[in-house]
């Protein structure tokens, strides 16, 4: 094994501090992110030759595929965890495992504006005006730290948004004196909201005197020979030491797509092995994106001279298909899309056509120019379809009911890199170096990115709209009837008290429990202005909106 000269430069400046690394191919993929304790001693463990012998398969694959590597420096160990899970999300390296889901790390909230605040576990931060602490890399060391917050600061941990006393006399917390029961006016908003604001100052860092407390306690305990005391004593203050060690906030970082390093040639390759009449200048590629049925969306991205055209991207939410069916979404992006291709092409045409009849004062029944049956420029010189056999046919079905037969279509099935052609039985295998194959996988790898973010973002989306499922005491059937009567949180915020009280289920009491609630969460002062033209305007009909 030959390691670069890149490489081996690298390698000589590595720092024995903690940190993630960035594995990259010739290509500039990212391939493989990893954290470290030490960057130094854990990079150079990949290219040592006497570990030659106990790699599998998989590992061997990934050294002889580096050919540059990246390292990102932390002060923490659980920095480096934070950073590691964001890049593998953000770039989904194919030898990465863990951290390739959407799943967040825990975070701890707390919304200061509610009658009687309360903490409570999040993965997702929102607009929604509460204080966030986190992301906590260890979960369980958080969720053992909250208990231990709540008795020392006599918190409450019940759900109601506005407990009595009726919630009182079954509070366990109340009856061992873990909390101070606001609800009965045992302490009043202001007293109680100086305990939030301690335990705020404590998730913030300032644990000091706890820790002393704990390790004072946990001494005493093993002089005594209390060791099962003085065991959980100690793992207290583990899981408040690892809860509260401070962690730096990495911003998202941005998708860098990798670029050909010779972009003519790789298309001139690709118009050869497809028998193509010409390099494809350019190229459009499909994908898919759905979890289990749900918020099914499709990609198009379309590469100009081998290179990204981010201008043509477009995304499409799905209208016609129920369920989890590949084939009919496909069949239903590649008919909206190039029926809109086909009806922009012809009312250009038209308009072009009647203005030269304007302008050159064309009688009535003169024959006019043949442009009206042109080929639309806009349309690729060839369409990718990240699938295999299926998903081509039905791309393929579509096109020609559109009457664009002569649009060369290809399928790229991901497990074996396997091109399939309509009308060949045998799909076509590239070698993994060749540079049509190269530029087939950033088509379709770009797709693939497009698809998932847009699916994430309605994900997100969705998520932004249960949070009246914070709301104590709401059920699926409650919640639909606000939502089918306002539309959105959005506009039930707008909603009067008299309003909300005209849904089923939202008496008097539950109708003002709920306007406090959303008031308490208001994000700013905006959010109380109509909506906009562009909020309640309805999406064109080929593309959903970005």
């Amino acid at each position: 094994m030959s390691i670069s000269v890149i490489i081996r430069q690298k390698l000589n400046d590595l720092p024995h501090k903690p940190g993630i690394y960035l594995m990259k191919d010739r290509f500039g993929t990212v391939i493989y992110v990893g954290k470290a304790r030490d960057l130094r001693k854990r990079v150079s463990s990949y290219f040592q030759p006497s570990r030659r012998l106990g790699w599998d398969l998989k590992f061997k694959a990934l050294v002889e595929a580096i050919h540059d590597l990246d390292i990102h420096v932390v002060r923490t160990e659980p920095e480096a965890m934070l950073l590691e899970g964001k890049l593998i999300k953000e770039f989904q390296p194919r030898y990465n495992i863990s951290f390739r889901d959407d799943k967040q790390f825990l975070m701890l909230k707390v919304n200061l504006n509610d009658p009687i605040p309360r903490f409570m576990l999040a993965r997702f931060k929102q607009e929604d005006g509460a204080r966030y602490f986190g992301p906590f890399v260890h979960s369980s060391a958080l969720r053992n730290t909250m208990t231990l917050i709540r008795r020392q600061y006599h918190l409450r941990g019940c759900r109601p948004l506005t407990p009595d006393e009726s919630d009182y006399k079954h509070c366990l917390y109340g009856n061992l004196k873990h909390c101070t029961a606001p609800c009965i006016a045992n302490v009043t908003r202001e007293q109680y909201l100086e305990q939030v604001n301690a335990a705020c100052d404590f998730l913030s860092g300032q644990c000091g005197e706890m820790a002393e407390q704990l390790t004072l306690e946990m001494k005493k305990a093993a002089a005594a020979q209390d060791y099962e005391r003085a065991a959980m004593l100690r793992d207290a203050l583990s899981d408040l030491r690892h809860t509260t060690e401070k962690t730096n906030k990495f911003e998202r970082m941005p998708y860098t797509l990798p670029v050909a390093i010779e972009p003519q040639r790789d298309l001139a390759e690709l118009a050869r092995v497809l028998q193509l009449p010409g390099p494809p200048l350019r190229i459009e590629g499909f994908d898919i994106s759905n979890i289990s049925g749900t918020f099914i969306v499709s990609s198009m991205v379309s590469f100009r001279q081998g290179r990204p055209d981010r201008v043509n991207y477009r995304k499409y939410k799905m209208k016609t298909v129920v369920g989890q069916n590949d084939f009919a979404s496909m069949a239903e992006t590649i008919r909206r899309r190039y029926s809109r291709v086909l009806r922009e092409g012809r009312a250009k045409t038209n308009a072009a056509a009647e203005l030269k009849e304007a302008v050159a004062g064309t009688a009535e029944g003169d024959e006019l120019s043949p442009a009206a049956t042109d080929r639309p420029a806009s349309l690729p010189d060839l369409i990718l379809i990240d699938g295999g056999r299926g998903q081509l046919n039905a791309a393929c079905a579509e096109l020609e009911k559109l009457g664009l037969t002569d649009i060369p279509v290809i399928g790229l099935a991901k497990e074996f890199e396997e091109i399939y052609r309509p009308n060949e039985d045998e799909p076509l295998r590239l070698s993994l170096d060749s540079g049509a194959l190269k530029l087939l996988q950033r088509v379709r790898d770009e797709s693939h990115r497009l698809a998932n973010t847009y699916n994430a973002e309605l994900r997100l989306r969705k998520i932004s709209e249960s949070i009246l499922d914070e709301f104590p005491g709401i059920g699926e059937r409650r919640k639909s009837a606000l939502l089918k009567k306002f539309g959105s949180v959005q506009r039930l915020r707008l909603a009067t008290l008299e309003q909300i009280a005209e849904v089923p289920g939202f008496g008097g009491k539950a109708a003002a429990e709920l306007k406090t609630f959303l008031e308490a969460r208001q994000v700013d002062g905006n959010s109380k202005s109509a909506p906009t033209a562009s909020a309640t305007a309805p999406s064109p009909p080929d593309q959903a909106p970005a």
